[in-house]
């Protein structure tokens, strides 16, 4: 039998998909195959389905660049792709989810996987005592918006439903006032003598503590060292 004019069907691609903006999804495998997914739109309807997406995706991105996938054809073999509608690309560490690993670290060290956490960075020295007071702070369950920055004057006192109404101008959260302050392990800050010159905090509503990664997703870690002051 003769194979002329007959096409034969691109091979199937196995391929994962991430939500856009979500840190924690594990991402979805899709086998596609012109059979099943004619259409790019074919394929986008079911991504939407599978992965639960808020609303319908229309938009592919690559996870490191955010390059946008235009068609069926550009999907490749054994590639991660993110799912986003109309909303710009996310940038995240999709391809690693849950790797804290300490960049410079070098192999053998022991040290792979370890969360960084600047306690070596930190200024320990008092607010009251510098005269001035220097942080930044998270937004509860935010991972989208970089962390603020938070200027006090020590030399005057501050009433602590003063500086919660100072922060809830600032945050601007959802839930609306800030009626905490806490650290990023989720202990809660109660008065200006225990605040720290330099560290990090979550702003928080009526709502519960949200123990997110703020640190790894929105602070680089050399940001996060000039920050505080140290020189390696």
């Amino acid at each position: 039998m003769s194979s002329r004019g007959l096409t034969l069907a691109p091979p199937a691609k196995t391929v994962v998909v991430y939500r856009n903006g979500d840190p924690f999804f594990p991402g979805r495998k899709f086998v596609v195959n012109q059979r099943r997914f004619p259409t790019f739109e074919a394929f986008l309807n079911e991504v939407t389905e599978s992965i639960g997406a808020p609303l319908a995706v229309r938009n592919l991105y690559t996870p490191r660049h955010g390059h946008r996938v235009a068609e069926l054809g550009d999907l490749q073999e054994g590639c991660q792709y993110v799912a986003a509608g109309f909303d710009k690309f996310r940038k995240l560490n999709y391809l690693n989810r849950g790797k804290k690993e300490i960049r410079g670290t070098r192999n053998g060290e022991g040290l792979q996987g370890v969360a960084f956490f600047p306690t070596f960075c930190r200024n320990t020295v008092s607010p009251r005592a510098l005269g001035c007071f220097h942080c930044s702070v998270f937004r509860n369950g935010d991972l989208l918006s970089p962390p603020f920055p938070l200027s006090l004057s020590t030399s005057t006192p501050l009433q602590w439903d003063t500086l919660l109404a100072m922060l809830t101008g600032k945050a601007n959260l959802r839930s609306g006032a800030v009626s905490k302050l806490c650290r990023l392990d989720g202990t809660q800050v109660s008065s200006e003598e225990e605040l720290v010159n330099g560290d990090y905090y979550v702003a928080v509503g009526n709502e519960e503590y949200k123990k997110l990664p703020y640190l790894e997703l929105l602070v680089p870690q050399d940001s996060v060292c000039r920050m505080l002051g140290y020189v390696d």
